[in-house]
């Protein structure tokens, strides 16, 4: 049972530096897309310095935190098979797989970027920024409430959590523009 705390614990330190990495990187990538609309010599400096910052949080913290995260968790899974029979842990691991998939998908922007590639707008970024915060909501309550949860009232509250993370945005872009 010693042994199983001590993994938990590297699990849950690693799902942290990963999510703190996943969140930063994307606010890096809003500063990048603002940067290339500044004016020389400032453009190139700010985007020389978010692109060292960028490849330093992509490559020395999220992704190495990533790969620890996956394997403690299934270290635990090899100490506990049976939470795979168990419905929560089943929906987490979706939300896992959609967490990987996000974390591809910042990949490629983070590729694109270190190009100066610009696909996306910094509005885009900031609403994008908040997918890792629905998956981090949801994986924690179902792990903290597991078979208590109700998933009726889970699927609601997700739902409205992310109107409110849009209403929020929309807000918040609105008091941007009036103050340009």
């Amino acid at each position: 049972m010693e042994l199983y705390n001590y993994i938990k614990s590297l699990h849950l330190i690693f799902v942290i530096t990963w999510f703190a990495g996943l969140f930063y990187i994307v606010r890096l990538f809003v500063y990048q897309i603002e940067a290339n609309d500044k004016p020389s010599p400032e453009k190139e400096i700010l985007q020389k310095q978010y692109k060292i910052m960028a490849y330093r949080l992509w490559y020395i913290i999220t992704w190495p935190s990533a790969f620890l995260a996956v394997f403690f968790a299934l270290w635990l899974l090899l100490i506990m098979p049976v939470w795979m029979q168990m419905p929560w842990m089943q929906v987490k691991l979706g939300f896992v797989v959609l967490l990987v998939a996000y974390q591809i998908k910042c990949h490629l922007i983070y590729k694109e970027l270190q190009n100066d590639i610009f696909k996306h707008s910094s509005n885009f970024m900031r609403l994008w920024n908040e997918g890792a915060t629905i998956i981090l909501f949801a994986v924690v309550f179902l792990v903290i409430l597991k078979n208590a949860f109700n998933w009726i009232y889970g699927v609601i509250g997700i739902v409205l959590f992310s109107v409110l993370i849009m209403l929020g945005f929309k807000f918040y872009k609105r008091i941007r523009e009036r103050n340009s």
